[in-house]
């Protein structure tokens, strides 16, 4: 095996999340995003209906995904609210009819534990929580089950705007509160091996401090936990580029690249087939794994 440029050391690199055992120490995982939503901030309601999330998330994991995301509330305070029993009717058929169909791990993407208890009930084995752990219960219906959390920094309450969002050092003060959110979640009997941490970028945070997030996201991974780059056409991608949303596809995937040379292990992308592929090629560039082919110049 190639020599392994330095990456943060992950402790408990290997997990069972799911039906599905990774390996965060030899490979780069990606997620696919599936949106029960109707004014989603990208794909504007294109998998709204049941049967196109559905196969939207098969076709992801046919794809090479890890998991897909399902989720059924939009981030953004901008659209309609939605209400809990809502949101449990547009995520659990999208996760019953997934699990049954395929072993791929499922995410839910909520803050509510109600709707993540039921959500788990139902085959998810990961609950992605973009609050950071908001709403102390969520900790409990984790605890109280085998699934992984994801424990995001964000500032703001949920669904609520985050004005003009300043920080002295945002990669510190980011650290400091996924630290101190990890360290609620263990002490809430959530298992450090069943704990996956993301930065939020673009959440409660400008442009600015989505890149300097990126720059230097090797002092998070240090944290020695998995990482999630959550980084698909996002806002800073757009403004960084001045690319409109349908030609952000190529500079995802680059934002994405850096995340993962400073220790990312996971990319939450729109374009799994691309992100999938660009996954494999970073994992040979940094040492992870080696060539599918070796021909060029072996003879």
């Amino acid at each position: 095996m190639p020599t392994t440029a330095y990456l943060p050391p992950i402790r408990r690199p290997r997990r069972r999340i799911g039906r599905r055992v990774f390996d965060f120490s030899t490979e780069i995982v990606v997620m696919g995003i599936v949106n029960r939503t109707p004014d989603s901030f990208f794909d504007r309601g294109r998998t709204f209906a049941l049967d196109r999330a559905v196969s939207a998330a098969l076709a992801a994991a046919a794809a090479g995904a890890g998991w897909v995301d399902v989720g059924g509330v939009p981030f953004s305070p901008d659209t309609p609210e939605v209400g809990e029993s809502e949101e449990l009717d547009r995520v659990l058929p999208v996760v019953e009819a997934v699990a049954a169909a395929s072993d791929v791990v499922i995410s839910v993407d909520t803050f509510r534990p109600a709707v993540a208890a039921a959500a788990i009930a139902a085959g998810a084995a990961v609950v992605n929580d973009t609050t950071g752990l908001h709403h102390p219960q969520l900790v409990e219906v984790v605890a109280d089950s085998a699934a992984t959390v994801v424990v995001t920094h964000s500032r703001a309450q949920p669904r609520q705007h985050f004005p003009r969002p300043t920080y002295d050092d945002v990669v510190s003060e980011v650290k400091a509160f996924l630290a101190g959110r990890v360290q609620r979640a263990v002490d809430g009997g959530i298992p450090e091996d069943r704990i996956v941490i993301d930065p939020g970028h673009d959440l409660n945070k400008n442009t600015r401090h989505s890149l300097e997030l990126t720059r230097r996201l090797a002092e998070i991974a240090d944290l020695g936990l998995p990482l999630l780059a959550a980084v698909s056409n996002k806002d800073f991608v757009g403004e960084s580029t001045g690319l409109a949303k349908p030609d952000r596809g190529a500079p995802s995937v680059a934002a994405a690249t850096a995340c993962a040379l400073n220790g990312a292990r996971l990319w939450r992308m729109h374009d799994v087939g691309a992100a999938v592929a660009a996954a494999r090629m970073v994992e040979c560039v940094l040492g992870l794994r080696e060539p599918a082919d070796l021909r060029h110049n072996m003879s």
